[in-house]
C-alpha cells in the first residue's frame, strides 16, 4: 500500500512549527509593481487579472530547494500542477491547461509539435523575477490557454562602471551516494559608462541521480529525457544604450543546453507491489535525450513618444529537442521495408524556429485623461518539424505557422480611480501550411495532401474593477485564449486515406474563455485573495494514451476552479505566515454529443492543494519553511487504478548574508524524507510499470552567493 498521510495533521504541524527559518516569498498584486507581461505600464491593480510575481529573493530560495523555475512556481502557486521533476513537463498546467513560458516576452513553448521542454530554457541565475498571469488571455498571443510564465531578466546595472555577482552550489541526498552529488557554478559581470552598458554571464551544473525517500535511485524516463543525471550549460548577454532618460535600445541574447548523460538503463517497477521504477549503471542505446534553446531579442522602448509610452521588439527563437529511446526498439517507428518489425532502433527530435515581432503603443487619450488607451500590433512565423534521427525519416512534416494579429485595449478611470472598467479586442489572423507527406509505417503509410488553411478569429476580453477603499478590491473579468492543438501529434498520427489538410479540421485553433470574479484584501498586516473561475474550449485538446504513445484529441472541455491565498505579518518579529488553497474541477464530451461526461485525468488536470508556509526575515537572517499538501483525488469515468492517494511534502532553507563576505544558504527538499508516487505517473497508465516514478526525497543544498 501507499504510504497514507493525514494532509491536516502535516500542515497542523506546519502551522505549529519554530519560525527560526523562512522569507517572504510572493509579492500578490502589489500596487508598486508593474508586471510588464500585461503590457501596460498600469499597475497590476488597476487591471482585472489574477496576477501574481515571484521576486528575485523568493524565486533564488525556491530554486536553491528544487533547482529549476519550474518547480518554483509549482511550489509557489498552488493552481499549477506538481511538477514530473523530469526533463519533460507533459502534464504540468496551470488552471488545468498549459501555460505559455516566455522570456522577456518571447515565447519559449513549441506548440506546433510541443515538446514540454519549454520550462528548461534558461538558467534561473539570470531571471530576476517570474510574473504570472492566470487564465485564458491572449495577451502574449498564442498558447497562454492556462496562463503565462513571463521570466524576466536581469536588469541593466544601475551604477557606474562594474558589478556582479557569482554563485557557487552542491547538492545531495541525505544517503550521500556518490552518484547523488551536484554541482552549480555561475557568474554575471556588468558594466556601465554613460550611456551605454553591458551584462554578460554564464553558468554550469551537473546533477547526480535522484534518490527517492526510501534511498533507492529514481527511475529515469530514458525516452522523454531527465533533469537527473545530466549537465546544463548556459551563455546570457544584454547590451543596451539609453538616448537621453526616456528611451533605450536592448540587445539580450541566452544559450542553454541540458544534456542527458547516459549512465543509467531502466529497472521496471512493480505498480500492483507499489514498487516504483529503479535505474542500474548501463548505457542506454543511441543519442540520451537533449535540448537546446537559443533565443534573441532586440527592443527598443520610449517613456515620452508623444505623451505616450512604446514597446517594440524582434526576436529570434531556436530550439532542438532530442528525445532518447528504450533499449527494447520502440514499435510506432518499427517499417518492414527499412527493417525486420522489432529489430529497428531510432529516436526523434523537434526542431522549430521562430521570427516574430510586437509592437504596443499606450497613453492617455487626449482630452479624456481617464482613459488609457493600447494599440498594439504582434507578427509571428513558426516553423516546426520533428524527424527520426537514424533513418533521417519525417514523423511530423515541417509545419509552418503564420499569425497577424493587431489588437487594442482601453482602460477607462471612473470615480476618482474607484472603478475603473477595462477591455479589448485582439483579431488572429492565422494560417498553418503542411507540405505533401506520408506517415509512418505504424500509422498505415497513408500519403497525406497537404495544405495551407487559414483561420481568423477576433478575441476579446473585458472586465470591472472596484475598490471602494484602500485595499479593499473586487473584480469580474472575461478573457479569450487561443492556442493552436499539438499538430504534430494530430498530422503525424493519421490513418485513414484521403485526407486534405486543407479540411482537416482537427487542426483548427482552440479557443478558451476564462471567466472570473475575485476579491482581494491589502491593507495592514493581513492580506487575503479569493478568485473563482471558469474556463470552457468547445474543441480542446486532451492527451489520450494510444498504445504507449499519447496522441492529442479534440474535445470539449469545461474547468472550473477556487483559489484562495492568505497572509499574515504577526507580532513576533520578522514572522509571517501564509496559507494557499485550489480546489480544481475539469470534465470533457467522451461521446461528441457536446455535453461534458467524463472527468479529465493526471495527464491533464492538477489535484487540489493546501500550501501553508511560515517566513522569517530579519538582520541577516532569511528563511522559510513551507508544507505542500496535493489531496486525493478520484476520476469519473477513468480506470479506477488511476486514483490518487495524496502526499503532503515539507520543504526548508535558511540563509545568512554576511554582507562584506556574501552569503550562504542550506536548503532542504522533502524535508521529511517522504516516500511517495509521484502524481503524473500515479494517475496514468496503470498497466505501465517501466514509467511508475517515486518522487526525489530529502535533498540537500548548501550555497555561496557574492557580489560584488
Amino acid at each position: 500500500m501507499r504510504t497514507a498521510v493525514s494532509i491536516s495533521m502535516v500542515l497542523g504541524a506546519a502551522l505549529a512549527a519554530s519560525p527560526a527559518i523562512a522569507q517572504t516569498s510572493v509579492e500578490r498584486e502589489v500596487d508598486e509593481v508593474v508586471v510588464t507581461a500585461t503590457r501596460s505600464t498600469l499597475p497590476a491593480n488597476a487591471l482585472p487579472l489574477t496576477v501574481e510575481v515571484i521576486g528575485k529573493p523568493a524565486l533564488d530560495q525556491q530554486v536553491a530547494i528544487s533547482g529549476s523555475v519550474v518547480d518554483a512556481v509549482s511550489a509557489l502557486t498552488p493552481s499549477f500542477s506538481p511538477t514530473r521533476q523530469k526533463l519533460s513537463g507533459s502534464g504540468e498546467t496551470l488552471r488545468g491547461r498549459s501555460p505559455l513560458y516566455a522570456i522577456n516576452g518571447i515565447p519559449q513553448s513549441t506548440p506546433l509539435r510541443d515538446g514540454s521542454r519549454d520550462g528548461f530554457t534558461i538558467d534561473p541565475f539570470f531571471i530576476d523575477r517570474v510574473e504570472l498571469i492566470f487564465g485564458s488571455n491572449a495577451l502574449q498571443g498564442i498558447g497562454g490557454a492556462g496562463g503565462i510564465v513571463n521570466q524576466v531578466v536581469v536588469g541593466a546595472p544601475s551604477q557606474e562602471g562594474w558589478s556582479g555577482r557569482m554563485l557557487l552550489q552542491g547538492t545531495a541526498d541525505d544517503e550521500f551516494h556518490g552518484d547523488g552529488y551536484g554541482k552549480k557554478a555561475a557568474g554575471l559581470a556588468s558594466w556601465r559608462g554613460g550611456g551605454f552598458d553591458a551584462t554578460v554571464g554564464g553558468a554550469y551544473e551537473t546533477r547526480g541521480a535522484f534518490y527517492d525517500g526510501d534511498g533507492n535511485r529514481v527511475g529515469v524516463d530514458t525516452v522523454q529525457g531527465e533533469s537527473q543525471d545530466s549537465e546544463s550549460w548556459s551563455l546570457f548577454g544584454r547590451f543596451g544604450y539609453e538616448f537621453g532618460e526616456a528611451s533605450r535600445l536592448d540587445l539580450m541574447l541566452n544559450r542553454f543546453q541540458l544534456d542527458g548523460d547516459g549512465d543509467y538503463l531502466a529497472v521496471v517497477g512493480n505498480r500492483g507491489l507499489n514498487i516504483p521504477a529503479s535505474a542500474i549503471r548501463g548505457t542506454p542505446p543511441g543519442i540520451p535525450a537533449r535540448g537546446r534553446t537559443e533565443t534573441a531579442s532586440l527592443t527598443y522602448t520610449d517613456d515620452a513618444l508623444l505623451g505616450g509610452h512604446l514597446v517594440a521588439q524582434a526576436y529570434y527563437n531556436r530550439t532542438r529537442d532530442t528525445f532518447g529511446s528504450d533499449p527494447t526498439p520502440i514499435a510506432t517507428f518499427q517499417d518492414a521495408r527499412i527493417a525486420p518489425v522489432g529489430t529497428l532502433f531510432d529516436q526523434s527530435e523537434n526542431r522549430s524556429k521562430k521570427l516574430g515581432a510586437k509592437f504596443s503603443y499606450e497613453r492617455t487619450v487626449p482630452g479624456w485623461e481617464a482613459m488609457t488607451a493600447t494599440l498594439g500590433f504582434d507578427l509571428l512565423k513558426d516553423r516546426t518539424e520533428q524527424a527520426l534521427v537514424a533513418t533521417d525519416r519525417a514523423w511530423v512534416p515541417p509545419t509552418d505557422f503564420r499569425s497577424i494579429a493587431p489588437f487594442v485595449q482601453a482602460n477607462l478611470a471612473l470615480l476618482d480611480g474607484k472603478v475603473r472598467v477595462a477591455g479589448g479586442l485582439r483579431n488572429e489572423n492565422v494560417r498553418i501550411k503542411i507540405d505533401d507527406f506520408t506517415t509512418l509505417a505504424f500509422y498505415g503509410a497513408r500519403e497525406v495532401d497537404g495544405g495551407a488553411p487559414k483561420f481568423s478569429d477576433t478575441l476579446l476580453n473585458g472586465g470591472v474593477i472596484y475598490e471602494p477603499i484602500d485595499g479593499l478590491r473586487a473584480y469580474a473579468s472575461y478573457a479569450e485564449g487561443f492556442t493552436v492543438p499539438d499538430v504534430g501529434r494530430i498530422t503525424r498520427s493519421i490513418t485513414q486515406t484521403g485526407v486534405d489538410i486543407d479540411d482537416f479540421l482537427d487542426i483548427s485553433p482552440i479557443i478558451s474563455n476564462n471567466r472570473e470574479i475575485g476579491l482581494e484584501w491589502k491593507r495592514g498586516p493581513f492580506e487575503a485573495t479569493a478568485a473563482y473561475f471558469w474556463s470552457t474550449s468547445k474543441k480542446g485538446q486532451l492527451l489520450v494514451l494510444v498504445g504507449t504513445v499519447f496522441e492529442a484529441q479534440r474535445q470539449r472541455v469545461e474547468i472550473e476552479g477556487l483559489e484562495l491565498n492568505a497572509s499574515l505579518r504577526t507580532p513576533i518579529p520578522g514572522v509571517t505566515v501564509s496559507a494557499g488553497y485550489a480546489h480544481l474541477t475539469g470534465k470533457t464530451d467522451s461521446d461528441g454529443d457536446g455535453k461534458v461526461d467524463i472527468d479529465l485525468d493526471g495527464a491533464n488536470i492538477s489535484p487540489d492543494r493546501i500550501l501553508v508556509a511560515l517566513d522569517y526575515a530579519r538582520g541577516p537572517w532569511t528563511g522559510r519553511l513551507q508544507a505542500n499538501g496535493y489531496l486525493a483525488r478520484d476520476y469519473a469515468g477513468a480506470d479506477p487504478r488511476n486514483s490518487f492517494d495524496g502526499y503532503a511534502l515539507f520543504d526548508g532553507s535558511v540563509r545568512y548574508d554576511s554582507g562584506r563576505w556574501g552569503g550562504v544558504t542550506l536548503a532542504v527538499q522533502n524535508l521529511l524524507d517522504e516516500f511517495y508516487i509521484d502524481y503524473n505517473t500515479d494517475t496514468q497508465q496503470p498497466t505501465n510499470n517501466q514509467r511508475f516514478f517515486a518522487g526525489r526525497g530529502r535533498t540537500f543544498t548548501l550555497a555561496w552567493d557574492y557580489r560584488f
